[in-house]
């Protein structure tokens, strides 16, 4: 594939494009272990946060009338948090700890290390004199008023999420469904063989496994079935017509290339696959494909080498996956690294350069022998994208595995 036939110019342009045709799942109501899940629907406050003005330190809860220097104020009880303060009195002041309500009255916290402590009474230390209204109150309301929205649809659901939710009442959550995924891998040469050696001719399934522990990892995907398919053309379109109707997104890997026995293009197609591209200016990768059906279901071709795959699966189908489970940020969070020892090599494609994290921050590129080299693969924490025609030490996306 020269370049002027790559339907996109880069990986985040082709990725956009096929998100666009992506149909969300459906929605899940009641749902208690929701950690990890997306949510569905907003959660609304049940009441102010704070519920009442409450202290932000320990000290006391004074009327700002009451600050004279060099007297001795007494005090007349205290507030605790979790039970309703004593009322006020006149002429007095009321000790108060953090979190726990101010009394009806006081206009203002004093800390109280801004005070002489005497038995039954205070003294007002120069500091304490400027104090203004307000003072170390936390206002109610002031985190969030009753009914306003405290977490949006679309998030991924994590522990200070449910954080949140429980301070609102939120003990279970409106969810999306995971989103469906199928694996399929493909070639003759490939097998599983657990009890004997494979021949030098034939290959164990090492895509299938990674791929599925890439997807497991995410409570918002589910693998609904994994299987493999001959190279033949007829077998592959029944496959996937059979399969289509029960998944969300189908996976592939083998047989995007043009090849003589490469059906995958042949057989998305015979199912009314809409083929968004075939081939992207990438290294590993090239051969990808990506499609969608009328009904916005994903179907996602990598390449049969092991490199390619895993690393197709991660750059790739990820995201769109993400698309689908209904997150609003679902492009992925990578962060900038700088390389080490890059070296002069550049390429005319983008490319996904297998890495490993060093301790101070920076990553080393991993010697690779090709996209065969499993090896290589299982040495890396992830890769960096470097663009078309660019090389040296960036900095550079990184996308960890």
């Amino acid at each position: 594939m020269s370049a002027k036939k790559f339907a996109f110019c880069s990986p985040e342009e082709a990725i956009t494009a096929l998100a666009a045709r992506l149909s969300i799942v459906e929605v899940e109501d009641a749902v208690q272990a929701c950690l990890g899940r997306v949510l569905a629907e907003d959660v609304i406050a049940d009441r102010d946060s704070p519920a009442a003005d409450v202290s932000a330190m320990d000290g006391y809860a004074i009327r700002r009338s009451d600050l004279r220097l060099g007297e001795s104020i007494p005090v007349a009880g205290e507030s605790v948090p979790g039970a309703p303060p004593p009322p006020m009195k006149a002429g007095s002041i009321m000790r108060i700890f953090t979190g726990a309500l101010v009394p009806d009255g006081a206009d203002a916290v004093v800390k109280r290390e801004d005070t002489e402590e005497l038995e039954n009474a205070i003294r007002f230390l120069e500091v304490a004199m400027s104090t203004p209204t307000g003072e170390n109150i936390r206002r109610a309301g002031e985190n969030a008023k009753s009914g306003s929205r405290v977490l949006a649809a679309g998030v991924q659901i994590n522990a200070a999420h449910r954080a949140t939710m429980a301070n609102f009442g939120c003990y279970q959550a409106t969810v999306y469904s995971p989103v469906r995924v199928t694996l399929i891998t493909t070639g003759d040469e490939v097998g599983v063989f657990d009890k004997e050696a494979p021949k030098p001719w034939q290959l164990r399934n090492s895509n299938q496994i990674a791929l599925a522990s890439l997807f497991e990892s995410k409570p918002w995907i589910t693998i609904n079935a994994v299987h493999h398919a001959c190279d033949d053309r007829e077998t592959l379109t029944a496959l996937l017509s059979g399969l289509l109707p029960q998944t969300d997104a189908v996976i592939m890997t083998g047989g995007v290339s043009m090849g003589d026995y490469d059906y995958v293009p042949d057989g998305v197609r015979d199912v009314g696959g809409e083929v968004v591209f075939h081939g992207l200016p990438i290294r590993p990768g090239k051969p990808i494909l990506g499609a969608a059906t009328e009904e916005g279901k994903l179907i996602l071709g990598l390449p049969g080498n092991p490199v390619s795959a895993v690393i197709g699966g991660l750059r790739f189908a990820l995201p769109l996956l993400a698309k689908q489970s209904g997150q609003v940020n679902w492009r992925p969070r990578c962060t900038q690294v700088r390389l080490e020892n890059p070296g002069e090599k550049t390429l005319p494609l983008w490319w996904l350069r297998l890495v490993t994290m060093t301790a101070h921050g920076t990553a080393e590129p991993v010697h690779s022998q090709g996209s065969g080299d499993l090896v290589s693969l299982g040495q890396s924490s992830g890769v960096v994208e470097i663009p078309a025609g660019e090389s040296g030490e960036g900095l550079w996306p990184y996308y960890a595995w």
